[in-house]
């Protein structure tokens, strides 16, 4: 008599190989494409010394200029690193790839984690970029060991809400360029916030605007913890809005990737 044996498919977590194939695969497409993360970097890099010499001088936030538009400029740039996570997801999903990865015995989700952590790779080295532009004009850190501790939780969670915003947008745009219109409205998100100028300074209804925006208690949280002021409650509703989001975030993009089956 025989007996037939079947072999299970491999694990689908995260320590599982295909998901480890598929982010090796978009951080190697990172490297491959220099000229996208080059220009995610110089962007916030060019807005920030237009903002500290050109614009600075006429705007009063009660202090030197530079320290406050420097926690926005971060905010901004992962706001540029999940633009370019839209198109590549968007290239993905109408390039022929993902038919190719639901015929294999993997977790075609997967790839949408692949860009996940390729997205966060890249707004490190990004946002480590623009913090040492900071300290060279000007930058005046007050911030303790645990103050940068919280301060790179932050960013790193709003970074992941932020990305994950990006994947749902590339899944169901049409295309790469649907997708980077789509993601304008991320990258106007901190104009109208506390991140470039007071929000009190704002006629009526941007301050209004400004103060429910999503950007500005992340933007008090961290300009508070690394100039050394007090935070007060603002970390809490930065904390909530950024696990809301990302939690939106992540089953909207499960379930759209799914209904394109």
């Amino acid at each position: 008599m025989t007996t037939l044996t079947t072999t299970a498919p491999p694990s689908l977590g995260w320590g599982s190989h295909d998901t480890a194939a598929l982010i090796g695969r978009c951080l190697r497409r990172s490297l491959r494409q220099m000229d996208t993360v080059l220009m995610a970097v110089i962007l916030p890099l060019a807005l920030l010394l237009m903002f500290v010499y050109v614009f600075g001088g006429a705007i009063e936030t009660g202090g030197e200029y530079v320290n406050w538009v420097v926690p926005g400029i971060i905010l901004l740039t992962a706001g540029y690193g999940s633009a370019n996570t839209a198109v590549e997801v968007a290239s993905d999903m109408t390039g022929g790839i993902i038919d190719r990865f639901r015929s294999l015995p993997i977790r075609p989700t997967g790839v949408l984690t692949g860009h996940v952590v390729a997205s966060m790779a890249r707004n490190a080295v990004s946002t480590a970029l623009v913090i040492g532009v900071a300290f060279l004009i000007g930058f005046d850190v007050q911030a303790s060991l645990l103050d940068w501790a919280a301060a790179i939780g932050l960013i790193a969670l709003f970074v992941l809400a932020l990305t994950w915003v990006a994947v749902a947008i590339g899944v169901v745009a049409s295309g790469p360029e649907a997708a980077s219109g789509f993601t304008f409205a991320i990258l106007f998100l901190p104009y109208v916030s506390s991140a470039f100028v007071p929000p009190e300074s704002m006629p009526s209804v941007l301050e209004t605007i400004a103060t429910y925006n999503p950007i500005t208690p992340v933007t008090d949280t961290l300009r508070g913890l690394l100039l050394g002021l007090p935070v007060g409650d603002s970390w809490q509703a930065a904390v909530v809005w950024c696990v809301g989001i990302f939690l939106v975030a992540r089953v909207a993009a499960g379930i759209l990737f799914r209904r394109t089956a």
